[in-house]
């Protein structure tokens, strides 16, 4: 598991430490640590042309002592200043005594400093800083040609415990960050001004209760995965319900049923109007064109897919005491206060520009700031909620809110949403809590993604197709 501290967590591991060990500890584990992330980018650094950009703060003061290490090993180590009378004393004295060169931001030589580095230092802002980049900062870093940058904990002008940019920032080719992942490091839009990120341990012994994010991984995905027994039948591997499709979208009842007969339910039973389009495509699937309390048990429901404006099932689905996720028109036509009266768990699975009609803002407005939209849709609608996007996050009433690490553009594909919400409903009908069986179909669902592109356009029913393959390349590390 990854899991993401915000500023005031790791400020008071930092102080922990500080108090227990020798003064500029922190520091020089950080610069040790920073330092050989740029010479094993450098590859060979005798000679190499290194500019630092150093602001006022810890961050700029850890970007001086690892210049100073890459001087002593023959590097060409040059210190723009952006707040010379502020800039970190012990740093500094460390880079000139080690043959480094030191100039102020505002002198003319600067800016080509930067334009001829092989390798830019960002250590500009450090993690409490807020808003974009002041306009010298912003400059020198627009003069960057073609070195490789690398941010000092996280990229400066990103905010750290939201992922928002509001501004300039730096764009990093390698964030090397310290003692523990900060929320912005995994989250869109920061996250893709962070390139490669590289941890650091410091030794700030954080606590996993303290997280305000968190990624699973491999293992972690492989654990949660419904494995069934000698004894399972269909209904102890779990049934999962699917009203979805309309005469108008009969291949979202398809695309739905597809994830989620692949997606560890034991059967799927399938209400609505396009259920000669499903068994013609899935014989296997159980089909009914009358109500969904008539169609037979089910261990959780899909609802909303191509659903159109089909008040009256949505309604009775809304009604059962099984697990249910929302999805697509089915987030159109659900109340709040309908989502907040249910007994069982909801799971809603918004993509940004549902998000934001369901919040009452613009959908700018939700991409700009997708983890405080995911937070207060699962705090207004009482729910477990997926924000679908280039980072899908899943949040809860309680715990880190889930970042998923897989995926990948192609996904941006008509019908690929419809995949998803039945491959995380029949991990629901399969036994996994809303937040699970969220947070494990976004993982498979963007590594079947990944496995169906490889770097090429792809359709939602090769995504479908490619579930059992990344399954069994997960399931292979549990």
């Amino acid at each position: 598991m990854r899991t993401a501290y915000g500023v005031e967590s790791v400020r008071a591991g930092e102080r922990v430490v500080m108090a227990r060990g020798p003064e500029g500890v922190l520091m020089q584990r950080a610069a040790a640590g920073l330092a050989a992330e740029c010479v094993r980018l450098l590859g060979k650094v005798y000679g190499a042309r290194v500019t630092l950009l150093v602001g006022s703060g810890d961050n700029g003061g850890d970007a001086l002592f690892a210049g100073a290490r890459l001087a002593r090993r023959g590097a060409g180590v040059s210190a723009v200043l952006l707040a010379p009378e502020r800039t970190h004393a012990g740093g500094l004295a460390a880079l000139r005594a080690a043959g480094g060169v030191v100039v102020d931001a505002g002198e003319e030589r600067a800016e080509g400093l930067v334009a001829r580095a092989r390798l830019v230092v960002d250590g500009v802002v450090g993690i409490g800083g807020r808003g974009g980049l002041r306009e010298r900062a912003a400059r020198l870093v627009a003069g960057v040609r073609d070195a490789v940058v690398v941010a000092v904990d996280l990229p400066s002008g990103v905010d750290a415990d939201t992922g928002e940019v509001h501004g300039d920032a730096v764009r990093a080719d390698v964030t090397v960050t310290f003692g523990a992942y900060k929320p912005g490091l995994l989250i869109d839009p920061a996250r893709e001004y962070a390139g490669v990120v590289r941890l650091v341990d410091i030794g700030l012994g954080l606590e996993p209760g303290e997280a305000e994010a968190e990624a699973l991984q491999f293992a972690d995905v492989a654990r949660l995965l419904p494995v069934p027994g000698g004894e399972s039948d269909k209904y102890r591997r779990g049934v999962v319900g699917i009203v979805a499709g309309s005469a108008r979208y009969p291949g979202a009842a398809v695309l739905a049923v597809a994830g989620a007969l692949r997606g560890g339910a034991g059967a799927v039973r399938y209400v609505g109007p396009a259920a000669d389009a499903v068994i013609a495509r899935f014989p296997e699937a159980l089909v009914s064109a009358g109500p969904p309390s008539k169609a037979g048990r089910v261990q959780a429901w899909v609802v909303g897919p191509g659903l159109g404006d089909d008040a009256e099932r949505l309604g009775e689905v809304l009604g059962a005491d099984v697990p249910v996720l929302i999805d697509a028109d089915g987030l159109r036509l659900a109340g709040e206060r309908d989502v907040r009266a249910r007994r069982a768990p909801t799971l809603l699975t918004p993509h940004a520009g549902e998000a934001a009609a369901l919040l009452g803002v613009a959908r700018e407005e939700v991409e700009a700031g997708r983890l405080s939209a995911v937070r207060e849709l699962a705090r207004r609608y009482g729910a477990t909620v997926l924000l679908k996007g280039s980072t899908t996050l899943v949040a809860s009433g309680e715990g880190p809110v889930r970042v998923n690490p897989t995926g990948t553009p192609w996904l941006a594909t008509a019908g690929s949403g419809d995949v998803l919400s039945g491959l995380a409903g029949s991990l629901l009908a399969a036994g996994l809590d809303a937040r699970d069986a969220g947070s494990v179909g976004a993982y498979l669902h963007g590594l079947a993604g990944r496995h169906a592109s490889k770097g090429a356009p792809v359709g939602a029913q090769d995504v479908a197709d490619a579930i059992p393959v990344v399954w069994r390349e997960v399931g292979r590390t549990g």
